[in-house]
Formats: C-alpha cells, sequence, structure tokens
C-alpha cells in the first residue's frame, strides 16, 4: 500500500503537468493555425484584389463603349450605307463583349447577367433601327435614326449603375 502511495505521490502530479501541457500546446498550435489562415487570406486578398478592380474597372469602360452615343461616335463612318455601318455596329458591339468574357469570373452572377442584356439590348436596338430604313439609307440615316430613338433607362445604364453599386459595395 505503502508503494501504491509512493508511486501514486509522483504519478497524479506528472499527469497533471502532461495534462496542462498538453492543453497549453493544444491552444498554441490552434492560435498559429488560425494566424496562418488569416495570413494565407491577405496574401490572396493583396493578389485578387486588383484583379477584381481591374474587372470592373474593364465591364464599365465595355458598358461605356457599347452605348449607343459612344458607339456612334467611334465608328461612324460618312461612306458606308446603312446596312454596312449597321453591320460595323453591331461586329464592334459583339467583339467588345467577346473581349471582356473573362472578367465575368469576378463580378457577381446577376452583374454578368445585366452586362449580357445590356449587349443584346443594345444589338437590338441598333437592328430595330436599321429595319426602319429604305435600303438607300446611309450610315447618318441610321446613327440620327438610333440616337432619336434614344433610351434612357436602358440595359447599359442599368447595368453601370447595378455594377458601380457593387463595386461600391465590394471596395469600399
Amino acid at each position: 500500500m505503502v508503494e501504491l502511495l509512493s508511486a501514486l505521490k509522483y504519478t497524479i502530479p506528472a499527469v497533471i503537468v502532461f495534462i496542462t501541457a498538453y492543453t497549453l500546446l493544444k491552444e498554441y498550435f490552434s492560435q498559429e493555425m488560425k494566424k496562418r489562415h488569416v495570413s494565407m487570406i491577405e496574401a490572396k486578398q493583396k493578389v485578387s484584389m486588383p484583379l477584381k478592380i481591374q474587372a470592373y474597372e474593364r465591364i464599365i469602360l465595355l458598358l461605356e463603349r457599347i452605348s449607343p452615343r459612344n458607339l456612334i461616335v467611334r465608328v461612324h463612318d460618312h461612306k458606308m450605307t446603312a446596312s454596312q455601318f449597321h453591320g460595323k455596329l453591331t461586329r464592334a458591339v459583339r467583339e467588345e463583349f467577346d473581349h471582356n468574357l473573362s472578367q465575368q469570373l469576378y463580378v457577381s452572377s446577376k452583374a454578368w447577367e445585366m452586362i449580357k442584356n445590356a449587349k443584346e439590348e443594345t444589338i437590338q436596338h441598333i437592328n430595330s433601327c436599321a429595319g426602319q430604313l429604305n435600303e438607300n439609307a446611309t450610315s447618318t440615316d441610321l446613327s440620327a435614326k438610333i440616337l432619336e430613338k434614344g433610351f434612357e433607362k436602358t440595359a447599359t445604364k442599368r447595368a453601370l449603375e447595378y455594377l458601380k453599386a457593387e463595386a461600391r459595395k465590394s471596395f469600399l
């Protein structure tokens, strides 16, 4: 019995020291893992944040470039027929959009859907205006028709507003 008490006299403090050390080390390593995780997230954000901001900038530029008023100013050629100009306008919208397809990676699904709708609505508007002209119409006639039938609250403007709000929410 004395031997058992003597053994317990050394064993119990050793077990208490082991449990204490185990608990402290477990908590320490847990905190270190959390710090490492936060550090990795911060490092990823340092890389991805500029890419996201650049994507929003490029998409805003896309929307500005395909808005009818800006598109006409940039693409207009007085020597073209309305039919030729119609083709050039729709091609310019599609090329702008295709050039920025990869940017959808950085914006919400809703924002990208609005951008696709803006592209489609712009093409439909151009097609509609071109369909109202006769065969002898010039590019100037088509430009005038597109601007005359200008739409104040276009899908392009709605997408721009939504995108700006999303960017402000994400970065400010």
